[in-house]
């Protein structure tokens, strides 16, 4: 039986973990959750799974917590609680499914102790991927992918030379405004811009396939799990979302992954890894599907793209710039303190006026992390009302 700790166990990717567990009883225990602020959930997640140890973001929630879950559940909270959660609770596997660069160190904690990582926070690679597949190929530790495109990919490649691949095609739904002009989307609200026309994702998440960031660091995180250069990872709009991603070898040759849009796939694949789990509820039905069909992006609209292909050229620290310029302005585009078409105006003020420096270290990660988000907080300022 296979021990799982899992970091945003209340979240989209957290819930469907714990969704495949609950499937599997014989093959998975949890061991511990960490979650945000949704209280109420994490401890019906964790009375229900019998979990001995739990965190939160805030010490208050954690003190709640604890009465509600009473003396037998261990309550931490804060980046402790996280590491505590991702490398202290006895879990065979961590599945690290927070949003954002908070999941950074407690997934390298968990891959100093010698454990498997299921990825679903992009950022964790995006932020600092050089030290992270250091400490994993270090430590003997597999980085199990969990986004639909990479676990494609992962599985494409599995058991296949590395010499034979050309490219990598990450697919992408173009999200709700596909087809729509660069003037068309920048006033959009947040709530159109939540609407997304195929996955049930976070808002952080959600609005990054809007701008199509999502794609921009997925394209990052592919760099650094699958080893090949930005000019051999293209972007391809897919709006029916069920050709998950492809690869294109040497002989021209191109093998694709399909499934339906559902999270749980790739999910049970990364938990059961090498064995795959009868998920019958995914069967694909073919004979439904009609026309699949494929676009190039249109970086005029979305060059969030852009600017991530530009800040993985760039290395050092240039995507952990990218990385939490964005988070912070996604946050003020969520509460309207910002344009949907400012949120690329910012990241690239970000990238060009925050000095890139060499990756040497994670604290060199966690300054331009730092950096970029006091640059971002202060941006109508310093850039917008110029």
């Amino acid at each position: 039986m296979k021990k799982l700790s899992i970091l945003g166990s209340t979240g989209s990717i957290g819930t469907n973990t714990l969704d495949v567990v609950e499937r599997f009883p014989d093959k998975f225990k949890i061991t511990a959750l960490a979650a945000g602020r949704k209280i109420e959930l994490l401890a019906e997640q964790a009375k229900r799974h019998k979990v001995p140890l739990v965190s939160v973001a805030e010490e208050e929630d954690a003190r709640k917590l604890s009465d509600i879950l009473g003396p037998t559940v261990e309550v931490y909270y804060g980046m402790e609680g996280l590491k505590t959660v991702a490398a202290a609770s006895g879990a065979d596997m961590l599945v690290s499914a927070l949003v954002g660069a908070v999941g950074l160190v407690p997934t390298l904690e968990a891959l100093k102790k010698g454990m498997d990582v299921a990825v679903a926070n992009k950022e964790t690679l995006v932020v600092a991927g050089a030290l992270v597949r250091k400490m994993a190929d270090d430590n003997g530790c597999n980085l199990l992918p969990i986004d639909s495109e990479h676990s494609a990919i992962f599985q494409v490649l599995e058991g296949r030379d590395p010499g034979s691949v050309k490219r990598l095609i990450l697919t992408a739904s173009g999200g709700p405004f596909r087809g729509r002009s660069a003037a068309e989307v920048a006033e959009v609200t947040p709530a159109q811009a939540l609407a997304h026309p195929n996955w049930s994702m976070g808002p952080k998440i959600s609005i990054d396939s809007a701008t199509m960031m999502n794609k921009g660091l997925e394209v990052i995180e592919a760099y650094w799990l699958f080893d090949l250069g930005p000019d051999k990872i293209d972007v391809a709009i897919h709006p029916q979302s069920i050709v998950h991603s492809m690869v294109e070898f040497v002989d021209g040759s191109m093998i694709a992954q399909l499934g339906v849009p559902d999270m749980r796939g790739p999910i049970s694949y990364a938990l059961a890894y090498p064995e795959r789990l009868p998920m019958e509820a995914l069967s694909l039905d073919i004979w439904s599907l009609g026309g699949l069909t494929f676009e190039k992006p249109d970086m005029e609209t979305f060059p969030c793209l852009g600017l991530a292909y530009q800040a993985l050229g760039s290395g050092g620290t240039a995507p952990a710039i990218l990385s939490a310029a964005n988070e912070i302005a996604v946050e003020k585009f969520l509460t309207s303190l910002i344009t949907f078409a400012d949120i690329p105006r910012l990241v690239d003020d970000a990238l060009n006026k925050i000095e890139t420096t060499p990756l040497t270290d994670l604290s060199t990660a966690l300054e331009a992390d730092t950096a970029a988000r006091g640059f971002a907080r202060d941006w109508p300022v310093t850039a917008r009302n110029r």
